[in-house]
C-alpha cells in the first residue's frame, strides 16, 4: 500500500486499522469472544435450575391420593359379557335441557329441541369398547385412530405396558349408546351410529377368534 505523503498519519491509521481487522477475520472464534469493556457476573440463578430445584422440592401429591385402584375417576361402567354376534343401529338424538339464548337475547334453542349431532359433526374413529381380557383382539382390531375403552382394571397401566392410548369407559357414555355388552364396536355410518357386538372372543382352547 502507498501512503499519500500528504497525509502520513491518516494512511498509517488506515494501515493499522486494516491489519487489526485482518487478525480478527483471522480467528473469528475468537473474535466473537472477546470482551471490550468491564462486566459483572450474574446475580440471578439459571432459571431451569431453579425450577429444576423448585420442582424437587415440591410435595408429592401421589402419595396423598393413595392407590389409583381407589380413585373414583379410574372406576369404568360395567358391561355384561355378549353371549351373540349382534348389529343394531342407534340415532344419538340429543334435547337441549334448557332454553340457549344468543348475547343479545334473542332465543337460538328453546328447552326441549331436539336434534341429531351427526347432521353437524362426523366421528372418524371408532370406539372400541372391550373387557380388559379382551384386549389383545382389540390391539389388532383397532385402527391408529380408534378409541380403545375399557369397563375395568387399571387403564393407565395396561397403556404403559401396550405402549397405546387406552381409556376408560364412562357412565355417560354408556347410557349415552345404550350400551349393555361388550364387546363391541361404535363406528358412524351416515346420519347414525352402528354398533357391532361380539361374542365371547376366546373358544374353549383360550385363542382369540379372527
Amino acid at each position: 500500500m502507498i501512503a499519500d505523503e500528504r497525509f502520513p498519519d491518516r494512511a498509517r491509521h488506515a494501515l493499522i486499522g486494516a491489519l487489526m481487522l485482518s487478525l480478527a477475520c483471522g480467528n473469528p472464534a475468537r473474535a466473537a469472544t472477546s470482551t471490550i469493556g468491564r462486566t459483572w457476573s450474574i446475580a440471578e440463578p439459571d432459571a431451569m435450575t431453579e425450577i429444576e430445584d423448585r420442582a424437587a422440592r415440591a410435595p408429592s401429591f401421589a402419595s396423598r391420593l393413595g392407590p389409583r385402584s381407589s380413585w373414583s375417576a379410574m372406576h369404568a361402567a360395567q358391561l355384561g359379557v355378549a353371549k351373540v354376534d349382534r348389529v343394531r343401529s342407534l340415532v344419538p338424538f340429543y334435547t337441549v335441557e334448557q332454553d340457549i339464548r344468543l348475547p343479545d337475547g334473542r332465543l337460538l334453542y328453546p328447552k326441549g329441541f331436539t336434534f341429531n349431532p351427526l347432521d353437524y359433526v362426523s366421528l372418524p374413529q371408532r370406539l372400541v369398547i372391550i373387557h380388559p381380557r379382551d384386549l389383545g383382539w382389540a390391539l389388532k382390531q383397532a385402527r391408529f385412530t380408534d378409541f380403545i375403552l375399557l369397563t375395568a382394571g387399571d387403564a393407565l397401566d395396561l397403556s404403559e405396558r401396550t405402549g397405546r392410548p387406552l381409556f376408560i369407559l364412562e357412565e355417560r357414555i354408556k347410557e349415552r349408546l345404550g350400551l349393555t355388552v361388550a364387546p363391541v364396536i361404535v363406528a358412524q355410518q351416515g346420519k347414525k351410529l352402528m354398533l357391532t357386538e361380539y361374542a365371547p372372543l376366546r373358544a374353549a382352547s383360550g385363542s382369540a377368534r379372527p
